[in-house]
């Protein structure tokens, strides 16, 4: 057995040849041993709901209330004082209880209620197993978005996409297990994408950021315009033909291996991620259903489209960011204005992105999941609402769970959490277990200890299983 793979290489006529040899010897089990390529497909704990999940993220935090958790209570008591005490610690001062500008109505064969600013989403109400009863711990933006993507709002952790991608890898060896989709550059950043002490392989790739049009984002210098690509195949070569083996430590040589793995992956990216950003081979009637043909929906409709490229391609987590830096979801005032623009942008597309997936066969395995940071409060702050951590919804859709189907309830007027609440370690403990991977199971040795996405809590919501 050789000690690892530059030795592997030098024995076997070097070159790009070796990428071959490497998938043949597979099946001899040399691609078991940790020096081997980090994003190869890895089996589940147990057989799997979903291969795949795509999170369709809302920054600012949508309200719950007037979305998809419809309170009668707000509606009798407009106006008056909150009946019941309000947390120890609240982002900002609070008035009075403040009912939905909009009304809701049953929809599908199922009849749960979604309100008027759902409409197209309204129809596949009867795919959505809505979570009324997620709760987290910290009020703050910056805390709560990084709660809700690596499972910590005081530490660096690694994020949920790269522990998905260490558990799973990659279906195609030709893309990331993990790409982010016009991520929000504020309130943890690259933290929540990032791959902290798991081995850089693991981070999300982002295409674009939150401040540029989908049409403008891509992969930083995707394209080398000083040598073309004979000439990288020639030095990718020769960096696998030089030994560095007997000099440098055992970890540096590891991290060695995982650079040049890097090299390799950004070497095959250049000609698939511009092959699945060019939306050419769409048809106009597919780009109709994501409301590319309108300008409220074309942006949030081509990150959709995107996403749906890169899971039917392999990826295994695929993320799309809601958020501009004048309205986002996060309307303290204007909350009529506010979440009627934002749901406006991206009703249509999350639609036909669930119609897409149906159609061609990827729902039943592709877990869709849905929401923000927290939601919002059910008492006033003037014409919007504060920060609500404490009791809010998300929904999932497809990958295992049950469709028409709401699990957990929160309070009345909708502020706590008080029926099978589901902490953000418990949908994440979920979530791993709908992609096959056990959360006290997936762990990772560091700082003498054992760290995993769900700390040391996390609970699976067996209830919302299929």
């Amino acid at each position: 057995m050789f000690d690892n793979r530059r030795q592997l290489l030098q024995s076997s006529a070097a070159g790009f040849g070796y990428l071959a040899l490497q998938s043949l010897l597979a099946s001899t089990g040399y691609c078991n041993q940790p020096s081997n390529n980090p994003l190869r497909p890895k089996d589940p704990h147990f057989p799997a709901r979903a291969k795949r999940i795509v999170f369709l993220f809302m920054k600012g935090g949508p309200s719950h209330v007037d979305t998809f958790d419809p309170k009668p209570a707000l509606d009798r008591d407009d106006g008056k004082p909150p009946p019941f005490a309000l947390p120890r610690v609240v982002f900002a001062a609070q008035g009075n209880l403040l009912k939905s500008p909009w009304k809701f109505k049953q929809h599908g064969q199922s009849g749960l209620p979604v309100s008027e600013l759902f409409p197209n989403v309204a129809k596949h109400v009867d795919k959505l197993c809505v979570l009324r009863s997620l709760h987290g711990s910290n009020p703050a933006h910056g805390g709560a978005l990084l709660k809700i993507h690596t499972g910590s709002d005081q530490f660096v952790r690694p994020s949920m996409g790269a522990w998905v991608s260490y558990g799973l890898g990659t279906e195609n060896q030709d893309l990331p297990a993990f790409v982010t989709i016009c991520p929000t550059l504020a309130h943890g950043g690259v933290n929540n994408w990032g791959s902290a002490f798991l081995p850089s392989s693991y981070q999300g790739t982002p295409i674009g950021n939150a401040s540029l049009p989908a049409t403008a984002a891509t992969v930083g210098n995707i394209r080398n315009p000083m040598i073309d690509s004979a000439v990288q195949r020639k030095q990718l070569d020769l960096l696998r033909e030089m030994e560095f083996a007997e000099t440098l430590p055992s970890d540096r040589n590891r991290e060695l291996d995982i650079r040049l793995d890097h090299f390799e992956l950004a070497y095959r990216m250049q000609n698939s991620i511009p092959r699945i950003q060019d939306l050419a081979s769409e048809s106009e009637a597919t780009m109709r259903l994501y409301g590319m043909d309108d300008p409220m929906t074309e942006n949030f409709g081509r990150q959709c489209l995107l996403a749906r490229r890169f899971l039917e391609e392999g990826v295994r987590f695929v993320q799309v960011t809601h958020s501009d830096s004048e309205v986002q979801w996060d309307q303290h005032s204007d909350l009529y204005l506010g979440h009627t623009k934002n749901a406006a942008e991206v009703d249509r597309p999350i639609a036909g992105l669930l119609t897409d997936l149906e159609q061609r066969g990827l729902l039943q395995d592709t877990l869709v999941l849905w929401g923000g940071e927290f939601g919002r409060t059910p008492t006033s702050q003037g014409n919007g609402r504060d920060h609500n951590p404490h009791g809010f919804t998300m929904w999932m859709a497809g990958g295992g769970v049950k469709g028409g189907f709401a699990y957990g309830a929160t309070d009345e007027y909708g502020y706590y959490a008080v029926e099978d609440k589901m902490h953000i370690h418990d949908l994440h403990a979920t979530i791993l277990h709908l992609l096959g991977l056990d959360h006290e199971r997936l762990t990772y040795r560091y700082a003498g200890r054992d760290f995993r996405l769900t700390d040391v809590a996390g609970q699976v919501a067996t209830k919302i299983l299929a």
